[in-house]
C-alpha cells in the first residue's frame, strides 16, 4: 500500500500537507484560482493583504540566487476586500474542499483589529493569518519581536476574534526567545502558528556589479530558500516542545522536495509551506515534492504522516 498524505487539520481534511507560502503565487485571483484547481496543493492562502490596496517597494525588488532568494517586497497586494470578496464568492460556489487560509498583515495594530473585525462579522468560515513578521517594511520593525507588543495585539484580538486564527512568525535564534514567545502564545487559543517568515535583514551580492541585487533598503532583504531551512526546522522543533499540543505548526523555510517536507514533519509541523521553490519552478513543485515525500515514507514503510510527525530523535 502506497503511503497516504491526507492530513487533518482541526475540522478540515487535506489531500496532502503542502500549500504555497503567503506572497509567492497569490497576488491575483487568477493564480489563486490555479492553486485551487491546476496544482496538488493540498490547500492555500492568500497574499498578506493590508485595508488598501497597496503598490509594495520599488523594485527590483525580489532576486532568485543558487540557494534561494532575496526579497524586500513591502507588502504589495490588492487590498483586503480584493481577498474577501474572492474567499467569500468561492466559499458560495465551490463545490471541492480544498481549504482556504486568509492571511492579514496591516502597517498599524488599528490596520490589524480592523481586517479582523470584518473577518468576524463576515461569513468567512476558513483559517485567518495575522502575520506578525513583515521584515520588509523600511522604518517598521517586526511585532513579533517586541514581545510585550505582541502580547498586546494577541489579547485585543482574542477579545472579540473567535474563528480560527493563526499567526505567522518570524525567525528566532534563542531558547530564552523561544521560552518568551511560547508563555505569550500558550495564553490564547490559536489554532496555530506558521514559522518561520523569512531570515530578515540579509544581503546578496552581485560581484560582476559590486552591487546589492534589490532596490529598497539599499540591498537588504528577507532571505529564503536552502540558506533558512536548518533555521526554520529549529523553530518548528523548539516551538512543538513548548507549545500546548492544541495550537498546530505550519513549516515554512526552506522546503523544495520530498525529504525536506519529510524533515519538518520530523520536526513536528502539520502543514507545509512553499515559498521560494514555488517562486522558481511554479505549481508543479507541489507535485513533484508530493511524490518525493511519498517515495520516502513507503521506503521507511510508513504508511500515514501520523506515525513519524514529532518524533525526531535525539542522541543520547
Amino acid at each position: 500500500m502506497s503511503a497516504d498524505l491526507t492530513t487533518k487539520f482541526f475540522n478540515a481534511t487535506y489531500s496532502n500537507p503542502l500549500m504555497n507560502a503567503s506572497g509567492v503565487y497569490c497576488m491575483s485571483m487568477e493564480e489563486l484560482e490555479e492553486l485551487d484547481h491546476k496544482s496538488d496543493a493540498g490547500a492555500f492562502i492568500t497574499k498578506s493583504s493590508t485595508p488598501q490596496f497597496r503598490e509594495g517597494n520599488p523594485e527590483p525588488r525580489y532576486y532568485s540566487v543558487p540557494l534561494g532568494s532575496i526579497n524586500s517586497m513591502g507588502l504589495p497586494n490588492k487590498g483586503f476586500d480584493y481577498y474577501l470578496d474572492y474567499v467569500l464568492r468561492r466559499q458560495a460556489t465551490s463545490n471541492d474542499n480544498k481549504p482556504v487560509f486568509f492571511s492579514v498583515a496591516g502597517m498599524s495594530i488599528a490596520d490589524n483589529l480592523e481586517m479582523l473585525h470584518k473577518l468576524q462579522d463576515s461569513e468567512f468560515n476558513g483559517f485567518t493569518e495575522l502575520n506578525l513578521s513583515c521584515p520588509n517594511v523600511p522604518g517598521k520593525p517586526q511585532v513579533a519581536y517586541d514581545f510585550d507588543l505582541t502580547l498586546e495585539i494577541l489579547t485585543q484580538v482574542f477579545a472579540f476574534f473567535k474563528k480560527p486564527l493563526g499567526v505567522k512568525l518570524p525567525p528566532y535564534f534563542d531558547f530564552a526567545h523561544f521560552d518568551t514567545m511560547a508563555s505569550i502564545l500558550n495564553q490564547f487559543p490559536l489554532a496555530y502558528i506558521n514559522c518561520i517568515n523569512s531570515v530578515g535583514n540579509g544581503l546578496y551580492i552581485d560581484v560582476e556589479s559590486e552591487s546589492v541585487v534589490v532596490k529598497p533598503k539599499n540591498g537588504f532583504g528577507g532571505i529564503g530558500g536552502d540558506y533558512v531551512k536548518p533555521t526554520a526546522l529549529a523553530n518548528v522543533r523548539a516551538f512543538q516542545q513548548r507549545l500546548k499540543p492544541e495550537i498546530k505548526i505550519i513549516g515554512t523555510g526552506g522546503i523544495k522536495s520530498g525529504q525536506d517536507a519529510f524533515e519538518h514533519l520530523l520536526c513536528g509541523a502539520t502543514m507545509l509551506q512553499v515559498g521560494t521553490q514555488l517562486m522558481k519552478e511554479g505549481p508543479a513543485c507541489f507535485t513533484r515534492i508530493e511524490e518525493e515525500l511519498k517515495q520516502i515514507m513507503n521506503k521507511k514503510n510508513y504508511k500515514t504522516i501520523d506515525e513519524f510527525r514529532g518524533k525526531l530523535k535525539s542522541i543520547e
